[in-house]
Parts: structure tokens; sequence; C-alpha cells
């Protein structure tokens, strides 16, 4: 598949590496590909890539930006409209409503691990905030600034430790589901969000991602759309196997405890 762009971002030794898009379960496929890949010409290298969220403390994490847009059968793209506010048009407003709808579900999906919500804190890029724009990179949703056929949403909350198949799957059903029930996105927050006070965020009817991954997992369970589109079998093995990794993280002792408290 076509690499599109590549260059260093601001962590060490860390990089952003840009596919061309395709259907959903080609991008899914080549996700995986692109992963083994990375892995097998790190390894003859004499070096180790990695794709867990958050590996540094204090460094930005690692995410895995998913640029979405929906064509119909004509190949004509279902989100751009040039009379539209925004030159969005109504299905596009619908999908990204969905998206911020759901978005506290299927973030136990798209952000699988315990790891995953050290990188969705404040101050490191990644967004925390459950809000859309089209000025600013600090929303969940971010709208590009091409129209025409490159009319497109960005998520940009996953991250690349995600099952590509389950993660996209949910997303769409998400957004699907916005259109489907004209769910209203609001207003654009054309404001940088993380210098917001809190007060100003609930004045705007911002909400944040859950702050872990038990939290996400209990609104997983509690989001029919969400379940429904990953179907029975797939999200009672995953809640169980994710409920599992908690209890084991949770009962460990970490050298941060060890260090704040043995000798307080």
């Amino acid at each position: 598949f076509e690499v599109e762009a590549a260059h260093h971002e601001v962590a060490p030794g860390q990089h952003e590496i840009d596919f061309k898009y395709a259907d959903a379960l080609t991008t899914a496929d080549n996700v995986i590909t692109f992963k083994f890949v990375v892995k097998k010409v790190a390894l003859e290298h004499g070096l180790h890539a990695t794709f867990m969220p958050k590996p540094i403390f204090g460094d930005n994490g690692s995410g895995m930006h998913v640029h979405q847009s929906l064509l119909n059968k004509k190949g004509e793209n279902t989100f751009y409209d040039p009379k539209a506010e925004f030159q969005l048009s109504k299905i596009a407003m619908g999908y990204i409503g969905g998206i911020l709808e759901h978005a506290g579900a299927f973030v136990a999906v798209t952000n699988p691990l315990v790891n995953s919500y050290k990188r969705l804190v404040p101050g490191y890029e990644a967004p925390t905030n459950i809000a859309w724009s089209e000025k600013n990179r600090s929303p969940l949703v971010r709208v590009p600034a091409k129209r025409g056929m490159s009319t497109r949403i960005e998520v940009r909350m996953p991250d690349p430790a995600c099952n590509p198949y389950l993660a996209l799957a949910t997303m769409m059903a998400a957004g699907l589901d916005g259109i489907e029930k004209g769910i209203d996105p609001g207003e654009p927050v054309n404001k940088n969000i993380f210098t917001m006070s809190q007060r100003e965020k609930r004045r705007l009817k911002i909400d944040q991602l859950p702050p872990n991954l038990s939290s996400a997992l209990d609104n997983l369970e509690k989001d029919k759309v969400m379940i429904e589109a990953l179907g029975p079998h797939i999200a009672e093995h995953y809640l169980a196997a994710k409920r599992q990794e908690w209890a084991d993280y949770i009962s460990q002792v970490h050298p941060w405890e060890q260090e704040r408290y043995l000798d307080a």
C-alpha cells in the first residue's frame, strides 16, 4: 500500500507514518501489515519498534488518528455539501454527532490497554475532550480544511494498540447511528480546550473521556449500539478479558506507590 507521508514526531524515537485511505476492511488489513513490517525492519537493525500508547513518562504518547469519510455508490463524498455551513452535509454532521455520542463507550475498544489512559491526559496533545472543531487539534474530532472529495473527519483518540477491525467497526457504527438518529454534534469548539477552565467546559457542554480502562468498560457495557456492533460473542469475551486485565493491574504494587508512600 502507499505511504503518503512520514516524519519525526515530538517524543524521542517517535514517528508518524500516514498511508493512503481505503475501504474499512482493507485499511484494517493495512494496519496489521504495517505494524508487522515496522517491527520486522526494526528487528533487522537491532531495534525494537513498539506501538505501546505511552511508553515514556513525561513524553507524548503514540496515537492512531483515523480519517473517515463516506462515499455513495456513485463514488461521491457524502460528507461534502458546498451550500451547507462549514460545507459539511447533514450526513457529515450526523456522523460527527454519533462519534461524539458514543466516544465514551467505544474508547474501550479504540484505546484497549491500561496504558492507553496514561496517554489520554491533558498536556500531551492527545484529546481528552468530547468535542469537534475545524480549527484546532485539542478536541476529539477534527475536520481537516480540504473540501470536495477530500472532505473527512479525523478521530484523534484511538491508539495503535487497538484491534483495528474492532476499532473501525465501532467507530463506523457510532457514526452511522448518528446519521440515522440525526444526532446534532453542536457548534465546533475553535478555542483551545486545554486552556479552558472547568466552568467554561461545563458551559459549552464538553464532556471528558473516561479516566481509565475500567470506566471505559462500564460505558461500553451500557452502550447497546456498540455491543450490537461487536456482536454478543466478541462483546462478552472482550469485556471479560479486559476486566481481568484491569483486575491484574490494580492488584499490583507499582514503583510510584512505593516511592510515594513507603517511608511517608
